[in-house]
């Protein structure tokens, strides 16, 4: 049951609704200034989805991945402000589209892998889901992601459903990290400017006393047959 509240700094505890209603505005808070290009030269490449999306969704979905339901006892990482828009390729807000995030802990486990592993952070969600704005904003509070056994690469998984189009995948990758270099699939997305669209720095946030970080991921999806016409 999703049930808990995650006000943004400086901010007061709003209410369920009233937080609901201004996490767009949360989003365009902890952008990264440059981020979004006023004219979109490239949509985002698909990345596989990967064999960790939960079996069984927890009962816990919301946008905020670092505390469980009403637990006081947020998990371990690089607190991460993750935000962005979802656009079609002329530039227009794709809202109410269902925007879906899943990555590891800090121990480098899925939470649909927990079963097969001795030790996991019980306390991060893992799994989190965002219905997007009027103007195509959405918004996470997770962990920066770390590398674990078998990809090199520190990334977090998406998943857009919308209307009218077919679900669809890609994977963020960190800006920088050493390990882009050696991880197979990113180095098979294709070329520097392919890269580019799913690779984004994570900032830190002006003024954290808890060394916060701020991703900017905005995500251009390709036409539709609707648009076509």
């Amino acid at each position: 049951m999703d049930s808990k509240l995650i006000p943004w700094p400086g901010a007061s505890a709003p209410s369920r609704r009233g937080f609901l209603r201004q996490t767009a505005l949360a989003a365009a808070f902890f952008s990264v200034r440059g981020a979004f290009a006023e004219e979109l030269s490239r949509r985002t490449i698909m990345v596989e989805e990967g064999p960790f999306y939960p079996p069984k969704l927890p009962l816990d979905t919301d946008n905020d991945l670092l505390i469980l339901n009403d637990s006081i006892t947020p998990a371990v990482g690089e607190i991460t402000h993750l935000s962005g828009r979802l656009l079609d390729i002329k530039g227009n807000p794709i809202r109410n589209a269902t925007v879906e995030i899943w990555s590891t802990d800090h121990e480098g486990v899925y939470l649909a892998d927990r079963a097969n592993q001795a030790k996991y952070d019980s306390h991060f969600q893992g799994f989190g889901r965002f219905l997007t704005s009027s103007t195509g904003e959405y918004y996470f509070r997770t962990i920066k992601p770390v590398r674990y056994p078998g990809r090199q690469a520190p990334h977090i998984h998406f998943k857009i459903k919308a209307k009218g189009r077919a679900d669809w995948t890609t994977q963020l990758f960190v800006k920088g990290d050493p390990g882009n270099a050696k991880d197979g699939i990113y180095q098979n997305l294709g070329d520097a400017a392919a890269k580019e669209t799913v690779t984004v720095d994570f900032t830190p946030l002006k003024n954290s006393r808890t060394a916060e970080l701020a991703a900017r991921f905005d995500i251009v999806l390709g036409v539709t047959p609707e648009d076509a016409h």
